[in-house]
């Protein structure tokens, strides 16, 4: 992998981990009510809500594990569902997004996660749990 993709995922797991922070801020510090009369706020686009369910879709996955004790194991265990939100992610923008960049990046990020979920299956399999 190449280090502008490098640094793409990077940048992309990083805003993964803001959204869950602020989703987790907002969500002890609901004041849903003050807001009456106001209009929706973009967080409940399509797109939004479309983000929001594969980053919940992903923890309940990851919090779901069940450690082996072997850190190669595990590692590839809970890759597996973090690489599975980013390809939902990316087809979010394939779905939605109009940036001939950002669209295909989605595209990218989608080939190179299935097919690195591809090996870490095929490792899991040759190399179970012991």
């Amino acid at each position: 992998m190449n280090l502008m993709k490098k640094i793409v995922l990077a940048l992309m797991a990083a805003g993964m981990l803001v959204a869950v922070v602020l989703e987790t801020a907002s969500a002890q510090t609901d004041h849903g009510g003050h807001a009456m009369g106001m209009t929706a706020p973009a967080t409940d686009s399509a797109s939004s809500q479309a983000y929001k369910a594969a980053m919940d879709k992903m923890h309940q996955a990851m919090s779901a594990l069940e450690y082996s004790g072997d850190a190669d194991v595990d590692f590839a265990r809970g890759m597996i569902p973090h690489h599975q939100a980013a390809i939902d992610m990316a087809k979010v923008v394939l779905e939605h997004g109009k940036n001939p960049e950002m669209r295909k990046l989605a595209e990218e990020v989608v080939a190179a996660q299935e097919a690195e979920i591809k090996q870490m299956e095929a490792w899991l399999a040759a190399n179970p749990a012991k």
